[in-house]
């Protein structure tokens, strides 16, 4: 076992370090924008014949407003924005102006937040950083590339309606004003869903001497189309591999996806070999990305392949790297008939992960032992699966990217049954989803809470809806083997009771929207706003429930 720690001194440093911990730093915020996990469902691989897309970790930038539907005249014109993901800018500002686009005569409303995701029609965005070869690779300050991929979602959410129009604008963005990476500066990964379908649509930059003028194509993209009975997780990381042009109604991909490998010599067509796309344009896959592959294909389709054992067998198996599973990347399908069908809670339970039981987990590293007083060992009540940097440091803990992370995220719920205005719902939750709360928005909901576009993560607000699940995640640190079991006694059941709730709000709206489809909207903003106001109202409860249980006058001090 590894050397001991005294507890006294972790419990005094987890006592200071709650309070320094609210804000978080710069650079631990900054690695939530490239740590997301996205889920793609088909309606016939879902409980409720639903097409489901999802995205976690997001960036700072969690404020989420409507833009409404707007009209312009001919000839006008769209910026193009770098910074949306900052969230210092004041709400309703959207950064740095690169360039502009032609207008379109009538754009459609959205959620906006720093990776926009849902529109009023149920077309719905997921997006997952992927990593790329190094010669690929440009930034704002080495390229004429202006295209974010957040600044192409937000254009799709604005003049598109389906997933494959989606497609054919964010690419045709890409190939023309070039593919600008925004985090990394790495590829990116989009899930992009309507509801009848799903795609996962791959974007790859194409380096820094890259000219408008050139009439070259500014990115390299390649789209594959999930089967509507099948799952897809895109974890990071390319999962795009042998691509069909014949079979149009599964695959796309830009003229130039393989040529650029070729020149690049990564690819030779006399080989004989396959052009597998993931294995061209990624590089040596990474364990951020195998665990959460790992993770996702031995839950939801253990029958399909005999995974790799990476459950606990003792204590100490995490610790024995020798012998772990070095598994090939190819061995993880593009997508999966699942063994059972999937819901909206089985996503969400899969976005709040934290490897309990496997080699991953890091509460099962045995620095957290303490004596339990009957000449054995314990876990300490100060156990938590989201040790910081410090605390790591202190204990001797590996780190490990779980699946729950800060920042914001969303569960994507998309019902082709109803009409687009009841039948998209948007599950969104802020700060860390473990701790956090699913709330509904419907595609109709016409003004958010003031609480959930309020946050300056410099600054406590007692106004801000992120501010709120965040204070009780910090003080969960006080006793946290304890205190996440208050925090489920009371954010369970609220989250249930949205999920119950829907059959009888859905059956109110689509009897108001048959006469009155304005009135039907109205009615489901005031119950996404009372929605709200109860799940934050919890939380300001929970953290003086939380503050007057585990106080440090009560911890031995």
């Amino acid at each position: 076992m590894k050397r001991k720690r005294s507890i006294f001194v972790v419990c005094i440093f987890l006592c200071i370090s709650a309070i320094l911990l609210l804000s978080g730093t710069t650079e631990e915020r900054q690695v939530a924008r490239d740590a997301c996990t996205d889920i793609i469902v088909g309606k016939d691989a879902s409980v409720d014949g639903s097409v489901i897309t999802s995205h976690t970790g997001c960036c700072p930038e969690c404020r989420v407003h409507i833009v409404p539907a707007q009209t312009f005249k001919r000839g006008e014109v769209a910026p193009v924005y770098y910074g949306l993901q900052d969230v210092k800018k004041p709400l309703k500002e959207y950064g740095k102006v690169l360039g502009y686009i032609p207008q379109v005569e009538k754009t459609y409303a959205y959620f906006h937040t720093g990776y926009p995701q849902m529109n009023e029609h149920q077309l719905a965005i997921g997006e997952s950083t992927l990593s790329q070869r190094d010669e690929l690779k440009v930034d704002i300050s080495s390229g004429k590339q202006i295209m974010t991929i957040e600044q192409a979602q937000l254009f799709a959410l604005q003049r598109c309606k389906t997933a494959r129009d989606a497609i054919d604008l964010i690419t045709t963005l890409v190939e023309k004003y070039g593919f600008l990476p925004s985090c990394g500066p790495q590829s990116e990964g989009l899930c992009i869903a309507d509801p009848d379908e799903a795609w996962v649509l791959e974007v790859f930059s194409v380096g820094s001497e890259w000219e408008p003028e050139s009439g070259e194509l500014g990115a390299i993209w390649a789209a594959q189309r999930v089967p509507d009975d099948h799952i897809a997780i895109v974890p990071n990381w390319s999962i795009i591999k042998e691509i069909d042009l014949n079979n149009t109604d599964y695959f796309r991909a830009s003229k130039n996806y393989m040529q650029v490998a070729i020149d690049h010599g990564w690819y030779d067509p006399s080989s004989g070999k396959p052009f597998v796309w993931q294995e061209v344009y990624s590089p040596i896959p990474r364990e951020w990305a195998l665990s959460r592959f790992w993770l996702f294909f031995s839950t939801y389709a253990p029958s399909y392949e005999q995974w790799p054992n990476k459950k606990l067998i003792t204590p100490f198996s995490s610790y024995d790297a020798y012998h772990q599973y070095l598994e090939d990347i190819a061995i993880y399908p593009f997508s999966v008939k699942p063994d059972k069908k999937l819901s909206v809670q089985d996503v969400i339970a899969f976005q709040r992960s934290v490897y309990e039981g496997t080699i991953y987990d890091m509460t099962a590293d045995t620095d957290w032992l303490v004596l339990d007083g009957r000449g054995g060992y314990k876990k300490s009540p100060l156990t938590t699966p989201f040790p910081t940097r410090d605390m790591r440091e202190l204990l001797d803990i590996t780190w490990r990217r779980m699946v729950s992370r800060g920042g914001y995220g969303m569960v994507a719920q998309l019902r082709g049954w109803l009409p687009a205005a009841i039948g998209g719902i948007y599950w969104f939750y802020v700060d860390n989803q473990y701790t956090s709360t699913y709330v509904p928005i419907y595609a109709g909901t016409q003004e958010i809470a003031s609480s959930y576009k309020t946050y300056d993560p410099d600054k406590f607000s007692d106004d801000s809806a992120r501010w709120a699940v965040d204070f009780v995640d910090n003080l969960l640190y006080l006793r946290w083997q304890e205190a996440i079991k208050d925090l489920k006694k009371v954010r369970d059941p609220l989250e249930a009771s949205f999920f119950e709730n829907l059959e009888s709000i859905d059956k109110e709206a689509l009897a108001l929207y048959k006469t009155d489809p304005d009135k039907a909207k109205g009615f489901l903003t005031k119950y996404t706003w009372r929605s709200m106001e109860k799940t934050v109202k919890m939380y300001r409860e929970l953290r003086a429930h939380l503050i007057s249980k585990y106080t440090n006058n009560k911890l031995g001090l």
